[in-house]
């Protein structure tokens, strides 16, 4: 079971990615006129929903419903 610090932590690793990314998605589009990838917003998709998981463990199994 991982400390809050542990998880904190994380959470942040998580945030500092995915600001990253979206960041680099974001020059593209305003910059280059040109729209992501499908597979690459599937994929940020993805990991917000991992860190949903992190931050509210509980969040996961009230979406199933």
């Amino acid at each position: 079971m991982p400390t809050a610090k542990e998880k904190k932590e994380e959470v942040k690793s998580h945030f500092k990615r995915l600001r990253s990314e979206l960041r680099t998605i974001h020059l593209a589009v305003t910059d280059e006129l040109k729209m992501p990838e499908a597979d690459k917003i599937k994929e940020l998709m993805q990991q917000m929903e991992l860190l949903l998981s992190i931050i509210d463990p509980k969040s996961k199994k009230n979406k199933k419903k």
